[in-house]
């Protein structure tokens, strides 16, 4: 499945009362967790940069999915939606999850703002498969406004469709690289369910292009690690300075694989 390149920004200006942020993407693997969300809330109000934060919710969307007799089903790590998934992907990313991470967010300090990329069409989207959709604009003047409050914004990756879907489903870490292209970030940071990009179990400190399609190509980057290293590339060429994929730990110690 290939990604179209092209997308639309709406209003991107470098807004002068805004620092640039840095774009962190939280996988669903850890966000069930009271633990580490308190620890991640703690951790983002210690950051001194301006954050952006989008979640994914895999593992509980697939939970409720095989509850109602759906199989999940994926190509290269990307959730296929149906209609009916749509319903639970709605449900599970911009409800339940959504809610439940900026709770943790303002219990730490964090003036955190839940919504998803519907929410004043934040973020739109077009069809890959069935309900599965790709990014093809972000408003940036809407994020903007936000973190000018000092608003920290929350995004369920759940996007404005078209005449054909209303809604589409789509891939977290990908509406973290488009908002991070869109919005010029200063840095997109992965936190996932390990310290980063491992071989053999050794942790891959850096990582480049060619590394990183051979690695794909001989199955040890492999599922979900696929769409994060990819989207971390694609950054680095909209010209975001650094990309890196690690777990909470290495985002407090500036650990984790760096994308280059």
């Amino acid at each position: 499945m290939k990604r179209g390149k092209e997308i639309k920004i709406l209003a991107n200006k470098h807004h002068k009362k805004t620092n640039r942020p840095i774009i962190i993407k939280v996988s669903g693997h850890e966000i069930s967790d009271k633990a580490f969300l308190r620890q991640f809330a703690t951790v983002i109000y210690n950051l001194s940069e301006p954050v952006i934060i989008v979640h994914g919710g895999g593992a509980e969307i697939s939970t409720m999915q095989q509850t109602l007799g759906i199989e999940p089903q994926y190509i290269n790590g990307i959730r296929i939606t149906d209609e009916r998934s749509m319903d639970v992907v709605s449900m599970v990313l911009a409800g339940l999850i959504n809610k439940r991470v900026v709770q943790h967010l303002i219990a730490a300090g964090v003036d955190a703002w839940g919504i998803s990329g519907v929410d004043n069409g934040l973020i739109r989207a077009r069809e890959i498969q069935d309900y599965t959709g790709e990014v093809v604009s972000v408003k940036a003047a809407m994020l903007y406004k936000l973190l000018d409050q000092h608003i920290t914004p929350v995004i369920a990756p759940v996007c404005l469709g078209d005449a054909t879907h209303g809604i589409y489903n789509v891939n977290a870490d990908h509406v973290a690289g488009a908002i991070g292209a869109t919005i010029n970030a200063n840095k997109i940071i992965f936190i996932t369910n390990v310290p980063g990009v491992l071989k053999n179990g050794t942790l891959l400190k850096t990582l480049n292009a060619t590394q990183a399609q051979s690695l794909i190509a001989d199955g040890t980057i492999s599922g979900g690690m696929i769409p994060k290293v990819q989207t971390a590339l694609h950054m680095l060429e909209m010209g975001i300075q650094q990309a890196v994929i690690t777990d909470l730990d290495g985002l407090t110690s500036h650990g984790g694989t760096v994308i280059e």
